[in-house]
């Protein structure tokens, strides 16, 4: 492995806290991103980090080269996203992230497309609901569904994202189908949570304005896809973006709640670094997404 290679397992080392998980990001095992450590370590004749059994940490040095070799790390990949630009072929590993239902029926099947058309990127994939840091995280590329927040990231929006509630014919049959919003606040609603998630509310459109429901269940879960099955199974009414569910409301197997007042469209977008611009890679990723995502998300 090179010098360079070595310099990016302890930057992911001190980025995620442990020799395990940063040799996992770079496909390593934990015996070999310990041994490039070492090595890295004798090299310069210092210690880079603190070990006990229990825990890592960066020493005053090694805190002062994560600095710096972070640096070394971001100057070459602008210079090689810069020579990218004179090559005919885009070359090169992008990292990306999705939400688990977006990510499995919208982004992966582009995933091997893009490959076949660039035949020397490779593209690494993670599928998640939860809100992630594209920094932290060595990320690219975050798609998403939802409104952002304040964000230091290039935004690129894909679509507007029609969402709808929906339940099984056996639970409305149990438990009777609401009228109007209020009446959510009396069944048993399917929430999407997380540490700091956003979805403690469900905000509908009526004749008066976007109306917010603090709802309420017995169930949520980190997984859309989970809440997805839980409603087929009669469990309760869950919010979930149109295309994700359509299948099953052509089906009958969930039926549609309050057509006349549905929750508020979202966005389906992306997310990144403002210096990814400079990689035609990115950009080509990104823009072979929103030209194969068009016409797949209904807005209403």
């Amino acid at each position: 492995m090179s010098y360079i290679e070595s310099l990016k397992v302890f930057v992911r080392v001190v980025e995620l806290g442990s020799i395990t998980s940063g040799g996992r990001d770079l496909r390593l095992t934990p015996a070999v991103a310990s041994k490039r450590i070492k090595e890295l370590e004798k090299h310069l004749g210092v210690r880079l980090f603190n070990r006990t059994t229990r825990s890592l940490s960066p020493t005053e040095v090694g805190h002062v080269f994560y600095d710096e070799a972070k640096s070394v790390l971001g100057a070459l990949e602008t210079a090689e996203a810069k020579v990218a630009n004179y090559s005919a072929q885009p070359r090169g590993t992008i990292q990306i992230t999705a939400p688990l239902g977006a990510g499995r029926r919208l982004i992966a099947p582009l995933v091997p497309r893009f490959v076949d058309a660039f035949p020397d990127t490779r593209v690494r994939m993670r599928l998640s609901d939860r809100k992630v840091d594209i920094l932290a995280d060595g990320l690219d590329i975050a798609f998403f569904i939802g409104t952002p927040g304040d964000s230091n990231m290039k935004l690129r929006k894909i679509a507007d994202c029609a969402r709808v509630l929906c339940a099984a014919p056996r639970y409305l049959a149990q438990r009777g189908t609401p009228a109007r919003p209020d009446d959510l606040m009396d069944h048993n609603c399917l929430l999407l949570r997380y540490p700091r998630s956003p979805e403690y509310f469900w905000t509908l459109q009526t004749a008066q304005g976007p109306h917010k429901l603090e709802v309420a269940g017995k169930y949520d879960a980190d997984d859309g896809d989970v809440l997805t099955d839980w409603a087929l199974d009669g469990r309760g009414i869950v919010n979930k973006p149109r295309f994700d569910v359509a299948a099953h409301l052509a089906r009958g197997d969930l039926v549609e709640v309050l057509p006349d007042t549905p929750p508020v469209p979202t966005i389906f977008g992306c997310l990144y670094p403002h210096k990814k611009l400079q990689d035609p890679k990115v950009r080509l990723f990104v823009d072979f997404v929103v030209k194969h995502c068009e016409g797949l998300l209904p807005a209403g």
